[in-house]
């Protein structure tokens, strides 16, 4: 009895442990239970601020992505500027994917699609009318993949080399990137605007061009390919099983011949090459412009969605398409209710941090300490 006594003083009050496969169907009542929770806490969030009925603020948010019935041209261009905007986030999620795969933590897409942005206004300025369009959209494409190959490398080139601090290295070099960018701006256009302007805009040079009558459709195809591309990459290749396999331990790849310090060089040098992809869509097949907040932080969210996705590229899709909706919908209600835009960030957040604490309780269980009462008491 003393013995059970101390081993129970000792006992921490909750324990957190390591499930074993919950399987598809329980992770998926977890999750709809999970979100279920985030709706009513946003319900409830809704009606103590703002005093307007929750279905008022979720059936404006649908309309900010999808559309009203009534306005059929309305309908077409949200949704498929809402699809293209998931596509962008998909495209820079699978771009950090393998680095976070091999925990080569690539917290710089942001600046290695903001220099591919870069490259491609470069080309465009300094190409437009002096070559063949498709000429001078392959040499915007080439140069875009090669500076935002060579941004990411600099970093993974240090840390293969002298184990430097990737997290640090790839932070410090976005705010490096909108430095250089601002300075190009500046060059080009000593006004003072903090972008150019539409390029091109009379002759449409450097311009991807439409399908079916869309600009977006051209970069939905590319990330679409990219997606299964990238799929097939990290499931069925050698390379992508040496990714598994550092990031696992860097010691088991060297034991069994792995290049360590190839590995993570080309691995990074492939992220890179996809977020200046990136770059080159966005300034190509959308902005038609350049100015140091183009990207708009999506770097940083793509690190969210390949996380929440398990490095999964075909779940980041839904994800992407979940934080894309939530975003586009929640600026549209409180602009429609003219309320704060904070409350949209929040019931965003809501959402988002739920979809987290499921991930936590489909992973690990938590084990509250058992206490022993003697008979009679």
């Amino acid at each position: 009895m003393t013995e059970t006594r101390i081993k129970q003083a000792h006992e921490p009050l909750i324990r957190i442990t390591k499930r074993d496969n919950m399987g598809l169907k329980k992770s998926a009542i977890v999750y709809a239970v999970g979100i279920f929770a985030a709706l009513i806490f946003s319900s409830l969030l809704i009606i103590l601020v703002t005093g307007l009925k929750p279905t008022e603020i979720f059936k404006a948010m649908y309309e900010g992505v999808i559309g009203t019935p009534v306005a059929n041209m309305g309908i077409n261009k949200k949704y498929v500027e809402a699809i293209h905007a998931a596509a962008i986030l998909l495209c820079i999620s699978l771009a950090v994917t393998p680095a976070f795969k091999m925990k080569f933590w690539n917290i710089g897409a942001e600046g290695q699609v903001l220099v591919g942005c870069l490259a491609s206004a470069y080309c465009m300025l300094e190409f437009g009318g002096k070559m063949d369009n498709t000429v001078l959209l392959i040499v915007m494409l080439l140069t875009s993949i090669l500076f935002g190959m060579l941004w990411a490398l600099l970093p993974a080139i240090c840390k293969a080399l002298w184990n430097t601090n990737e997290t640090l290295f790839t932070l410090m070099m976005n705010y490096v990137a909108m430095t250089l960018v601002s300075y190009f701006i500046m060059v080009k256009d000593r006004s003072g605007r903090s972008d150019l302007g539409i390029l091109n805009e009379r002759t449409g040079y450097g311009y991807l061009p439409e399908l079916f009558g869309r600009s977006y459709y051209f970069n939905i195809l590319i990330v679409t390919v990219v997606t299964v591309l990238m799929f097939i990459y990290l499931k069925y290749s050698k390379q992508g099983y040496e990714i598994s396999v550092v990031g696992e331990s860097e010691n088991t790849a060297r034991y069994i011949g792995i290049n360590v310090k190839r590995v993570i060089m080309r691995t990074v040098a492939i992220s890179g090459a996809i977020c200046g992809l990136v770059g080159f869509m966005i300034v190509a097949g959308d902005k038609h412009s350049i100015k140091s907040a183009i990207v708009g932080g999506q770097g940083f969210t793509a690190i969210m969605v390949s996380w929440m996705s398990k490095f999964n590229p075909i779940i980041m899709i839904p994800v992407s398409m979940l934080i894309i909706f939530l975003n586009i919908g929640s600026k549209y209600a409180t602009s429609a209710f003219r309320v704060d835009n904070s409350i949209g960030d929040i019931l965003t957040a809501i959402v988002i941090f739920s979809i987290i604490a499921c991930e936590f309780f489909i992973r690990y269980k938590v084990n509250f300490r058992k206490t022993k009462r003697r008979a009679g008491k």
